[in-house]
């Protein structure tokens, strides 16, 4: 299958490690121009060097937790630089905890690093998708979204207010070739993994390895997700194949979730 991206340009957002890195990696292998952003330049400079074909790849050093901050640099990018046909909205999730015990302050960080972020992102790169009428929006956020996770209550909440978010703008931007479509993975062999495996044995007074046992237990597939196998549902999303695919919740999970 011919995915007819090359050349596109993409932001991938959280790219120096998991997902979003395998992420730029999987595009750049299309042939799409990557430009990174996280907030570690020294991570971002490695995973250029990992890029196939450094002939237009790039970085943008920008903290999430600092949405004003964002908005000027990516703004500054674009006007000096180049528009981009694919988003990848990708940021670390909110610190495990029940909802009811999370301070209010929890949530309004999670809701501007997460919502307000991304609206900051696409109304950035809204105006070069529709002169080009072609734009891939694609959300990674958490099976939560159909199933909440127990003792995750702030990212259950904003992942899903993400997820509403994403909705809402599929229909607003499909006349114009650009879809918005959200990434649901499952249990991935993350650093994210690795806190929430940390969590979950302290919790029930047993040993990380058993409790990657339980979990694994979980998936029909009994094993964990590779950051790749992810990815390339990410890129299928972002390429022309993938036109008349909007609005959707994709999990990649390996099954584990229940619901339809």
């Amino acid at each position: 299958m011919n995915l007819n991206l090359n050349n596109k340009n993409a932001l991938v957002c959280g790219s120096t490690q998991g997902i979003g890195k395998a992420t730029a990696i999987a595009l750049a292998e299309e042939g799409v121009n990557i430009t990174l952003i996280a907030r570690n330049e020294e991570k971002l400079k490695q995973v250029i060097d990992e890029l196939p074909s450094h002939r237009n790849h790039d970085y943008i050093v920008a903290d999430f937790s600092k949405p004003e901050e964002l908005e000027a640099k990516v703004s500054e990018y674009i006007k000096t630089k180049k528009g981009f046909h694919i988003v990848i909205n990708n940021t670390g999730g909110p610190k495990s905890s029940a909802l009811s015990s999370a301070a209010p302050q929890e949530l309004i960080s999670a809701f501007n690093m997460h919502v307000i972020c991304n609206q900051i992102l696409l109304q950035q790169t809204l105006p070069f998708m529709k002169s080009e009428a072609f734009g891939r929006i694609i959300n990674v956020i958490s099976t939560s979204v159909k199933e909440p996770i127990p003792g995750l209550g702030v990212s259950n909440t904003i992942r899903n207010a993400v997820a509403n978010w994403s909705k809402t703008l599929s229909a607003e931007l499909g006349a114009f070739g650009i879809t918005v479509n959200n990434v649901l993975p499952g249990f991935t062999d993350t650093a994210r993994l690795d806190q929430i495996v940390k969590i979950k044995a302290e919790k029930a007074n047993t040993s990380e390895e058993e409790m990657i046992s339980i979990m694994k237990g979980y998936v029909p597939a009994k094993r964990f997700a590779k950051p790749e196998e992810t990815a390339n549902a990410i890129t299928f999303l972002a390429s022309e194949a993938a036109a008349y695919i909007n609005g959707i919740n994709l999990p990649v999970d390996g099954g584990r979730t229940k619901s339809l």
